[in-house]
């Protein structure tokens, strides 16, 4: 796919992949076998007919192909942009067996970029997109509210289902802007903000309502949601509690968490000059981890000016879990990676900002719960690496707000909440969650997966608490 040249993106926050063009996107889809026993739905979280909407652009109708695809998925150029679809549909795909797999994510994303190309006010069969499954709502469920609390993933797909089916959605989110992890945690350069916001705008058109600076657990509380005439709650707050490595030096000027160095760059504009909010433009930045938002801070310290940017991981490149295209891109733009590399301590100079990393040198011993081999430290390996700004990006765990604020939710020790797997509810009736929420930092996809459960669970709850027929 032809994207950006390295030299010319590390200066710029422009999307880097740039998308089929009608010819490969036509080029790629013939290669599709159509099978019937469609095990590439099978690896889908959000169940997508992945060979009827390809079939549709093998014909040339890529406006059908895109109804197709939000007949499942509310948020088809988000995820053809940021999915992992290598390890879920493509997987699966029978060509993969020997060759190279159909590039599903990227046909997806070329069917939701046509749609939003040709979908102009002047053509009012488009103007107002709907779901091609809309006949089917149910004009009786309309009386039935339902609050959904986050506009991230998990939020947004349970409210584009239930409006779908005929329910009156309400989001309340408790930044200034939706999106939830979509908008501060994922950089511009892989998810463009008008691409973001035009699938926000689509599941508004199916009659869902949105606040935001809505803080569920300070503004009012979970319980004050069901007393106020709503069937059903859904909890989508993510995952936003950052895992720090509790080493010395921590509390330093200069040391961030993955998901704060983001926050302040991806919601808060930090990068640019017409913004007021601080952040300090790195010589040398350290970032702590391998996963894909180490990737995303690692890739945004280039933009905003960093000279020198180093990954250290105490792992080596195979086992890094950060997707093979992110490790990829951040190589071509000159990122420096130094495996088996672990941080002992972080030092400080007078005026207590971070100067450089004790490291200490890894090598890997047998495999431990994850599948992969497990760290040991080598004696007397210390060394230093210095540097002006540090990232750790090692994961979050759920916001602790709405769990410590409500009464009888069950959950772990960890943070997740607890629910049924069938059907997303949790220990309170009414009460259901998803997502980041409930795993921990996880993938867009899982969360749109969680979100489609909990959807089907909260239809069921209502319809047997009032005796409607399915």
């Amino acid at each position: 796919m032809p994207q950006q040249p390295a030299a010319k993106r590390i200066k710029n926050f422009e999307e880097v992949a740039l998308g089929y063009q009608e010819a490969q996107a036509l080029d790629e889809a013939e290669r599709c076998l159509g099978c019937k026993k469609k095990p590439c739905v099978a690896g889908c979280p959000v169940n997508i007919d992945i060979p009827e909407f390809v079939r549709l652009i093998k014909e040339k109708d890529y406006l059908a192909a895109a109804r197709e695809l939000k007949k499942t998925n509310s948020l088809p150029a988000i995820c053809g942009r940021v999915c992992p679809q290598e390890e879920q549909c493509e997987k699966v795909c029978v060509l993969g067996k020997k060759g190279e797999p159909v590039a599903v994510g990227r046909l997806e994303r070329f069917a939701a970029d046509y749609e939003a190309a040709h979908s102009q006010p002047a053509n009012p069969e488009l103007a107002n997109p709907q779901p091609a499954n809309s006949q089917l709502a149910n004009p009786q469920l309309a009386k039935y509210r339902v609050a959904v609390v986050g506009s991230g993933p998990a939020g947004l797909t349970v409210a584009g289902d239930l409006a779908k089916m005929g329910y009156s959605v309400t989001i309340f989110e408790a930044l200034h802007k939706t999106g939830g992890v979509l908008r501060y945690g994922i950089p511009e350069f892989r998810l463009p903000r008008d691409i973001l916001d035009r699938e926000v705008d689509y599941v508004r058109s199916l009659g869902v309502t949105i606040f935001t600076d809505m803080i569920v657990g300070r503004t009012f509380r979970m319980q004050d949601l069901l007393e106020q005439g709503f069937e059903a709650v859904f909890v989508g707050t993510g995952a936003g509690a950052p895992k720090m490595l509790g080493i010395p030096g921590e509390n330093l000027s200069g040391v961030y968490s993955g998901n704060e160095w983001l926050t302040r760059i991806n919601l808060m504009r930090a990068h640019r000059d017409d913004y007021a909010t601080p952040i300090k433009v790195p010589t040398r930045a350290c970032i702590i981890g391998a996963g894909n938002t180490a990737m995303d801070c690692t890739r945004t310290a280039l933009r905003i000016g960093a000279k020198e940017v180093t990954i250290v991981y105490r792992r080596s490149r195979a086992e890094m879990p950060a997707r093979a295209e992110e490790i990829e891109n951040a190589e071509h733009e000159g990122v420096i990676f130094k495996m088996l590399t672990n941080p002992k301590r972080f030092l400080g100079d007078e005026k207590g900002a971070v100067k450089a990393m004790e490291c200490l040198r890894m090598e890997l011993g047998e495999p431990d719960e994850s599948g992969r081999r497990r760290p040991v430290t080598i004696p007397d390996s210390e060394f230093i690496i210095e540097c002006d700004t540090v990232i750790v990006a090692l994961g979050q765990n759920p916001n602790p707000l709405i769990r410590t604020t409500t009464d009888g939710l069950k959950c772990e020790s960890w943070g997740g909440i607890c629910i049924d797997s069938e059907t997303g509810m949790t220990s309170l009736p009414g009460v259901f969650a998803g997502g980041d929420a409930v795993t921990g930092e996880a993938t867009v996809i899982s969360a749109m997966g969680a979100g489609k459960v909990a959807a089907a669970g909260i239809d069921g709850f209502v319809r047997e608490k009032h005796s409607i027929p399915s």
